[in-house]
């Protein structure tokens, strides 16, 4: 099937990284544009494959070049609603191929090609042939298939503007329903090959962290392939409407995520939040000196008030874990009338980026828009509270119930012959608050509470000589 491939495709090599020193290019990404489109047309050249732009073999490397992936299927059961469930495979497929790095999607997708496989001879029509052979593989309806590769800076923008529209397109039209309006959510476990205990629970009013599959496009995969990587979660029992707590989502994230995660609040940043993969549009987190909440997106290229970019705060709650003040989140979720409504919803955001804060100007209540600071208004935490005060944000309100100084108490001193305390050195968001904490020791002799703590640190250990 892939003999005329020079490089290994295998469900095995999904997962691989690409690091820096391995890699002869990289494709779209951060520092450059691209996107993926999968269409449905009414005419479709069967096998066509087109690069258009520098190959593989005109690149130099180090290079870091736009990418598009334009994928065109036809078949007689085929509809539009499929298209964004079809498209979200690539990410998977294109992990296939030993020696290509896939992350993300949509417009935010960020791809690496390693040394070796340029060695081998590999180049991006491999690629496309490859994705148009497995692509016709998972979906028996797609009858034929066309897949072309941009790599020509204007054509890859120009596309990625087209691109962008069609998201837009699939993104409003899941916003006709509400999780009211329906029995069933929807799993999706597309991402346990880098998150093993992630499961992504996509709701009307809580589209999937990474932005590109809706309740509608889960509806039409889990019909389409009842064995595949998402299916139907019958919402059972509302335990609490307002967190947005399911017992019969509780029962099957436990089940999905080999046991790790038991309880799930779709709503809130605080106590059991949703599980984040690696795939999410942007992160939400807590800042416990102004008990409010920050969202940062993977485009953000500053520090986030807690000192650290999105990079670092991402490593610190993806791949399956569930951190409490911290969650992934899509950019459409924040769209949505329920947006963390257990924590206040847009009365406890405190900052967000610029950018993101002007594509929802028609989401943020009026009354509270002008008072939301971004990284024009403030970069500290200094800073954004002047604004905060300055413009009468109701956070401010909770801030006076706020304890204006932690303290750490010891109940008895610890002996001299135990060691020293170890702290590992590394810029660290605050990872949990607590009015108050009791760590107690299992050989006796010291006990720890911490009162009001805001926590920094990735790793304290006590080491006893």
């Amino acid at each position: 099937m892939f003999e005329d491939i020079p490089v290994d495709v295998s469900p095995m090599y999904e997962g691989e990284r690409i690091r820096s020193a391995n890699m002869f290019v990289e494709l779209a990404g951060p520092k450059s544009m691209g996107a993926e489109l999968v269409q449905v047309e009414e005419d479709v050249e069967d096998g066509k494959i087109e690069v258009i732009g520098p190959e593989l073999d005109a690149m130099q490397e180090g290079d870091i070049h736009p990418f598009g992936v334009l994928i065109e299927i036809q078949g007689e059961h085929l509809e539009k609603e499929l298209e964004g469930v079809i498209e979200r495979r690539t990410h998977e497929l294109c992990n296939y191929v030993k020696g290509f790095m896939h992350l993300n999607q949509r417009d935010a997708i960020w791809c690496r090609v390693s040394k070796e496989a340029l060695a081998a001879g590999f180049k991006l029509e491999h690629l496309a042939k490859t994705l148009s052979i497995l692509f016709k593989e998972e979906f028996p309806l797609i009858e034929s298939i066309a897949v072309t590769i941009l790599t020509e800076p204007a054509m890859v923008e120009e596309f990625v503007s087209k691109a962008k529209e069609q998201y837009q397109t699939r993104d409003a039209r899941a916003r006709e329903l509400s999780d009211e309006d329906v029995d069933v959510f929807y799993g999706c476990v597309m991402c346990q090959s880098f998150a093993p205990t992630h499961v992504c629970v996509v709701t009307p009013d809580r589209t999937a962290l990474c932005g590109a599959i809706n309740w509608f496009d889960c509806r039409a995969a889990a019909k389409m392939d009842p064995e595949g990587p998402i299916f139907e979660i019958d919402k059972g029992d509302v335990l609490d409407a307002v967190k947005g707590e399911y017992s019969n989502v509780n029962t099957t994230v436990t089940e999905r995520s080999q046991g790790t995660v038991e309880r799930v609040y779709l709503h809130s940043v605080f106590e059991y939040p949703h599980t984040s993969c690696g795939c999410f549009e942007a992160v939400a987190f807590y800042i416990p000196e102004l008990d409010g909440i920050g969202i940062v997106d993977r485009d953000f290229r500053g520090e986030t008030p807690l000192g650290i970019p999105f990079s670092a705060m991402a490593g610190q709650c993806s791949g399956g874990k569930q951190v409490e003040g911290f969650t992934g989140l899509s950019l459409e979720y924040m769209r949505s009338p329920k947006f963390l409504q257990a924590d206040g919803g847009y009365e406890r955001i405190v900052w967000l980026p610029k950018e993101i804060k002007d594509s929802l100007e028609d989401y943020i209540p009026e009354d509270i828009r002008d008072k939301i600071p971004t990284e024009e208004d403030g970069s500290n935490l200094k800073e954004i509270r002047s604004f905060l005060e300055e413009k009468g944000h109701p956070i401010l309100e909770r801030i006076k119930t706020t304890p204006a100084e932690e303290e750490i108490v010891t109940e008895e001193e610890i002996p001299e012959e135990w060691g020293e305390v170890e702290v590992e050195e590394m810029p660290m968001a605050p990872v949990a608050y607590a009015p108050e904490l009791a760590i107690p020791s299992s050989s006796g002799g010291v006990k720890i509470v911490f009162k009001n703590a805001k926590i920094y640190a990735e790793k304290v250990i006590i080491k006893k000589k």
